[in-house]
């Protein structure tokens, strides 16, 4: 039997369980997949006891940054500053970045077309990633829309070495039209630009799932646009995550009827 597991702190709300345990269980897998709260100064302990029988990790906040110290890290993981994905192999450690494709997943669902103009509301680790997958999805300028410029101009290096035009604007300024917005702030943050942001773009993802709707996802449907979920992303992200760990692939549909069954039972213990 193989051992996987989500770290992270908090981590008693991930869905990943969920997503691995029906993947899995579709590959005829007899493979665990556990939860643990694990914070920043707990992860290379933990990662150091595991034996042989453990195959993979999935790792969130606060762990992406912390984890690319306990491995050799992939291309991918190391532009984006981030990782997400421990996989054990041989008495080796790999550290990846699924958060990336994951992005370039779900907006792959919705469209083929190249995306020149992206704009991206925040400057975090979210944004880091958002601004990697811009360049796969075809932007060759993109505008990232920050509380604080000082902080996004983090973000120019990693344009410069992506061949990006980066233009950066305070969270007052006039929301540029765009090809795609990708918002990545948290949840409330961008209540107050949602018209503005749902009129400059006719494709809106908002990596928030929970509360959903959010302000802006209501405000870019009344609008017509496309809208991408932070479900999606996390589906995206899950599915590269099952191959790395496992070598086999799943359809998505497998990994969208796991998070319908775990909504559906998270609403009756509420109820209760």
């Amino acid at each position: 039997m193989r051992r996987c597991a989500v770290l992270g702190s908090p981590i008693g709300h991930s869905l990943s369980p969920a997503l691995h345990r029906a993947a899995y269980t579709h590959l005829g897998l007899n493979w665990t997949y556990d939860r643990f709260e694990v914070g920043e100064q707990q992860l290379a302990s933990f990662v150091s006891r595991l034996d042989a029988s453990w195959r993979g990790l999935s790792l969130t906040m606060p762990l992406k940054v912390a984890v690319l110290e306990l491995g050799q890290v992939d291309q991918l993981a190391r532009l984006a500053g981030a990782g997400n994905t421990l996989v054990l192999e041989g008495g080796e450690r790999w550290v990846y970045n699924t958060d990336v494709g994951g992005l370039i997943w779900a907006v792959g669902q919705v469209t083929a077309s190249p995306l020149p103009r992206v704009t991206i509301l925040g400057a975090g680790a979210t944004a880091r990633a958002a601004l990697i997958a811009a360049t796969r999805l075809g932007a060759q300028g993109v505008t990232v829309v920050a509380r604080t410029p000082a902080r996004a101009e983090a973000l120019r290096p990693l344009s410069d070495e992506l061949g990006l035009r980066l233009e950066i604007r305070p969270w007052s300024s006039e929301v540029p039209d765009a090809d795609l917005v990708v918002s990545t702030v948290v949840s409330g943050a961008a209540d107050g630009v949602a018209d503005a942001v749902a009129g400059s773009a006719p494709l809106i993802v908002d990596a928030i799932y929970a509360p959903w709707p959010t302000v802006l996802a209501t405000a870019a449907q009344r609008a017509g646009c496309t809208v991408v979920s932070g479900l999606d992303l996390l589906i995206g992200q899950a599915l590269l995550q099952i191959e790395l760990m496992t070598g086999r692939s799943v359809a998505p549909d497998v990994l969208y009827a796991a998070l319908e069954s775990e909504r559906v039972a998270r609403q009756r213990v509420e109820d209760c």
